[in-house]
């Protein structure tokens, strides 16, 4: 960790403040998946690759697969309880090959962190001009409208994390509360106002669309995207758990109940939306979203519908803030570890403020240029969605499989630990699910395939790597992770704080 002169003038190590306790660091990694929100605003993904039957069984499926990904992470998480993560973890590998290995894990969830940032930002941009569409149908809005609203989420995001961030404890309680109690709300709502007109359970559970142009059998696998989506961010607990009193026992606990939860709320959200949707060509073709469509078609009402997305609205600001949270945590210590072009400027820690300020900066400025790519090409932007899901899964998939590989014997004693034969399921289950998924979400979601039905994840996920291997072999090889190559790894707690070399650029 860096050195920064205090207020008084002397040189004092600027540290991290320890704000979070166990509800409030469950608040931050319940609202970073934000699963219902997210799985809600992600609809079109999938109603028209499998319809309801792909939502509910796709979620459940990716939901079960996510827990198992969770208990795997959490074993590492309990015995290595490190902000760096998953890059840390590879570190169980073979002395020749741990550096490199944790350089490829590390800028892939770097990559990950802010493809998410700026897919959740997109998301509340789009339900914000939703509710002017729905009052004014007529309106047309235009790329550059929907940018500058995805800015404001990212700035907003930015000011809170930079001056505000002794309060980011009780927010992240305050998001968990606003989460559940819009859940809640919206459920009952809809359901109370759609009475008696409900949908069979037949429509609800086996109806099948497709207008992809795909075989019935993959587009309903397409639509496992959804489910995907919703509950990434699982190493959000990992990221933050610096910043917690007992993160060995704590940490594990959180990072599976945040997707318990996600995985639960999200479940009984949908199947209620199914229950009072009506048309379902109207739903997906609504120039307001489906989600707005569906919450329209239940209460008749323009004003009550929109005052029901104000809910999801908030979880996804809220969420905007915890992602720039995580993200700018996962960039300090990548940096820490000389991981990054000029690693000693994003190491900063503010010595009043007790945050990453620049760490900050950088990953606001890396959204906004995501969102930049919004504005040449919407296709290109979607993109990200699917490089969210890849560059997560392949920054989980590394520590597992190398820990099955060298057979589940490296970890030392720890609180949370999986029974043998569980921990084989566990592990196996999780690596056969991120190897298929991460195939998958690289096609194209619909025939025939033109530039602008195009999956350009693939691409994305390429230019992430490229960029990753051309520095590794310019600086990384050289600096990163310099203390694994003479010790074993540490509690980043009993850990010098060193900070990155000097001359590292």
């Amino acid at each position: 960790m860096s050195f920064t002169p205090s207020e008084s003038g002397s040189s004092s190590p600027a540290q991290l403040a320890k704000n979070f306790s166990r509800i409030s660091l469950l608040g931050l990694a319940f609202i970073t998946l934000n699963s219902w929100t997210a799985f809600a605003s992600a609809l079109p993904l999938s109603l028209t690759s499998g319809g309801p039957t792909s939502i509910i069984w796709g979620l459940l499926t990716a939901g079960v697969c996510t827990l198992c990904i969770a208990a795997s992470l959490a074993e590492f998480l309990s015995a290595y309880p490190t902000a760096a993560g998953q890059y840390r973890w590879v570190a169980v590998s073979w002395d020749d090959y741990k550096r490199v290995l944790s350089w490829f894990t590390a800028w892939a969830n770097v990559a990950a962190w802010i493809c998410l940032c700026a897919t959740a930002s997109l998301f509340g941009s789009q339900l914000v001009t939703d509710t002017v569409i729905l009052v004014h149908p007529d309106f047309n809005f235009l790329r550059w409208h929907v940018f500058l609203i995805y800015v404001g989420f990212n700035v907003i995001a930015l000011l809170v994390n930079a001056f505000w961030n002794s309060i980011l404890s009780a927010l992240n309680k305050a998001a968990l509360i606003w989460s559940l109690c819009g859940f809640f709300i919206i459920f009952v709502t809809v359901l109370a106002c759609a009475s008696p007109n409900y949908n069979s359970a037949s429509f609800v559970f086996t109806s099948f669309i497709n207008e992809t142009g795909w075989p019935d059998g993959l587009a309903w696998l397409l639509g496992l995207l959804q489910g995907g989506l919703c509950l990434v961010g699982v190493d959000a607990v990992a990221h933050m758990i610096e910043e917690i009193p007992k993160p060995t026992v704590d940490g594990p606990l959180i990072m599976v109940a945040c997707v318990a939860i996600g995985l639960a709320t999200s479940l009984i959200f949908i199947v209620a939306l199914l229950f009072v949707s009506r048309d379902m060509d109207t739903i997906i073709t609504a120039g307001a979203g489906p989600l707005l469509q569906i919450f329209f078609d239940a209460t008749n009402s323009k004003v009550g519908s929109i005052c029901l997305l104000l809910f999801p609205i908030g979880c996804l600001l809220l969420g905007v803030v915890a992602i720039t949270t995580t993200s700018s945590r996962m960039i300090y210590a990548l940096a820490r570890d000389s991981g990054l072009p000029f690693s000693s400027i994003w190491t900063t820690v503010h010595a009043r403020l007790k945050t990453p300020v620049n760490a900050l900066a950088l990953n606001t400025a890396a959204v906004i240029c995501c969102g930049c790519v919004f504005l040449g090409s919407s296709s290109a932007f979607n993109a990200l969605s699917a490089a969210t899901v890849i560059c997560f899964d392949i920054s989980y998939c590394l520590p597992i499989l190398i820990h099955c590989i060298r057979g589940r014997k490296l970890l030392p004693a720890r609180p949370w630990s999986l029974y043998p034969v569980i921990g084989w399921i566990v592990n196996l289950v999780s690596i056969a699910y991120i190897s298929f998924t991460t195939v998958l979400f690289m096609f194209p979601p619909a025939r025939p395939v033109t530039g602008s039905t195009m999956n350009y994840a693939i691409a994305a996920t390429g230019v992430f790597a490229l960029l990753s291997a051309i520095y590794w072999f310019v600086r990384g090889r050289k600096r990163f992770m310099q203390v694994l190559l003479n010790a074993e790894m540490e509690f980043p707690e009993a850990r010098p704080s060193t900070g990155p070399i000097k001359s590292d650029v």
